[in-house]
């Protein structure tokens, strides 16, 4: 299936991980957003589990293992064209995820990889929904922690 204008909604899979205060951020190589900043992450490939499709995405994407630990958010992103036809429609499973080990390099479609102070999040062009998310990975992670 053609990412640019699907049939249906495409299955990605992202990651919210955490290094203490600063979260890992990838800047996008190519479109759709191409230059702004997001979470790393990417589709679900046929026959997947969604928690391999995380941490395949994140290692060719940053060269980072982790380990998935809980969902932080499902959301949808309907990017319609000039015309108003669906360019692209995906529906994003994101992950909470433990930071694992690995040397930090942007890989595969990814322009810049960096582990961002939370504190500092505004300073990037943010692809729309990606602080949200992060938010609710944020309190998810004060929840859950042991």
């Amino acid at each position: 299936m053609s990412r640019r204008y699907p049939q249906a909604p495409l299955l990605g899979v992202g990651a919210v991980v955490f290094r203490g205060d600063e979260v890992l951020l990838i800047e996008r190589g190519k479109e759709p957003l191409k230059g702004w900043w997001t979470l790393p992450g990417g589709l679900v490939e046929a026959g997947e589990r969604l928690e391999n499709a995380v941490r395949r995405e994140v290692m060719e994407e940053t060269g980072l293992r982790v380990t998935p630990r809980k969902i932080a958010a499902v959301f949808e992103r309907i990017m319609p064209d000039e015309d108003g036809r669906t360019e692209f429609h995906y529906v994003i499973v994101d992950y909470l995820c433990d930071y694992a080990g690995g040397s930090l390099q942007a890989a595969s479609d990814v322009a810049n990889a960096e582990w961002v102070r939370l504190d500092s999040l505004a300073r990037k062009k943010m692809a729309p929904g990606t602080p949200s998310v992060i938010r609710e990975a944020l309190a998810l992670r004060e929840r859950t922690a042991e």
